[in-house]
């Protein structure tokens, strides 16, 4: 009788891997937290679909059935609301570690830029997210976000009306979020997840330090040898999903504890005609709005994000394209790819505190 074939899930995960991959500090676990994030959020959205209204009189309504009607409609939502802040953290964070450990080098430089690609998705999906309770608090905000896109010269209000549904906010709206958010992001990120996982271990798996040399005669130093083992120890299929599960049942209690004790905001139905004393970004494009009170807005909401993003591209082909210092923290050969981050990170850091505190 022949072999079962191999499933996608075994592809994943080798039969033993070397144990230094497995330890918590190489990687801190951030990619399959962000695919746990991910499926949290799959599944939590797709409990909040039986109750959610696109429209702009059933959208805030909806939400707010969610919260206070619905059985646990306020776990599920807050539970929703808590992975998808953590998912942006999460997935920022492991590209910060990708790029200190100079982890986008041969051959894994295209993966990297499918890591790049789930940020930005990740990024869309939460603003998405954030505009579907449709309050009062998101409206100017959208409306601030979007007509962005009609800065892009040439195709630019094309992207603001396949964005909102037409020449300006109303009705089609919420439909056309809902349909991005559930459909025209949702799906691209998570194939984008499992063509990121195929690709790791395709590339070898998680990037690692190969031992130069094993210590050639009896007198070497038993230190050194010790060392030389542990590198060259490994860890079987079992104890890897153990270690995963278990990192997954310490978020998930994170998730838990925030979901019961804070509650995701949702305020009254968004007034169009109101007026309001300043619009106010989600957290993570406060730094955006800041931006804006310094420069115009094609320099501060387009060019500079999408020069950060292609600088970031660039990163494994043109600044730096050494083969070397793979998985070393702080390597010296991608001292600018690290400096560059640190102060991207920085400065979006700083920003946004100012916005926050002003």
């Amino acid at each position: 009788m022949s072999a079962p074939r191999p499933s996608f899930f075994y592809h994943l995960h080798p039969p033993t891997i070397p144990a230094g991959e497995a330890r918590f500090r190489h990687t801190f676990g951030l990619g399959g937290l962000s695919l746990f994030l991910f499926l949290v959020l799959a599944l939590t959205g797709a409990l909040e679909m039986f109750y959610y209204i696109p429209s702009l009189d059933g959208a805030n309504a909806s939400v707010k059935a969610i919260a206070y009607l619905a059985p646990f409609g306020w776990l599920v939502r807050n539970a929703h609301y808590w992975s998808a802040q953590a998912m942006v953290v999460v997935v920022t964070l492991h590209m910060l570690r990708v790029i200190l450990t100079g982890s986008y080098k041969k051959p894994r430089r295209f993966n990297y830029l499918l890591g790049l690609s789930l940020l930005a998705f990740t990024l869309l999906l939460d603003f998405t997210g954030y505009a579907l309770r449709w309050d009062e608090d998101i409206h100017w905000a959208l409306v601030v976000g979007t007509n962005l896109l009609k800065e892009i010269p040439a195709i630019g209000h094309t992207l603001y009306a396949i964005a909102v549904g037409g020449n300006e906010i109303g009705a089609s709206t919420v439909v056309r979020l809902y349909g991005w958010h559930v459909f025209g992001l949702a799906l691209p990120a998570f194939a984008i997840i499992v063509w990121h996982a195929f690709r790791v271990r395709r590339d070898g798996g998680i990037a690692h330090r190969t031992p130069n040399s094993k210590p050639q005669t009896s007198n070497s130093n038993p230190a050194d040898s010790a060392r030389f083992a542990v590198k060259l120890d490994r860890i079987d299929r079992a104890e890897l999903v153990r270690r995963e599960v278990l990192a997954a049942l310490n978020v998930l209690a994170a998730l838990i504890f925030l979901s019961i004790f804070f509650d995701a905001h949702i305020g009254l139905p968004a007034d169009p005609g109101a007026t309001v004393a300043e619009a106010t970004a989600p957290w993570f494009f406060i730094w955006i709005q800041e931006l804006l009170r310094l420069w115009p807005p094609l320099v501060a909401g387009v060019l500079v994000p999408l020069g950060l993003m292609l600088v970031l591209a660039a990163l494994p082909y043109w600044i730096d394209r050494s083969e070397t210092g793979v998985a070393v923290w702080l390597n010296r050969e991608g001292r600018w790819g690290q400096v560059m981050m640190l102060a991207v990170l920085a400065g979006i850091a700083g920003l946004t505190i100012w916005g926050a505190l002003r």
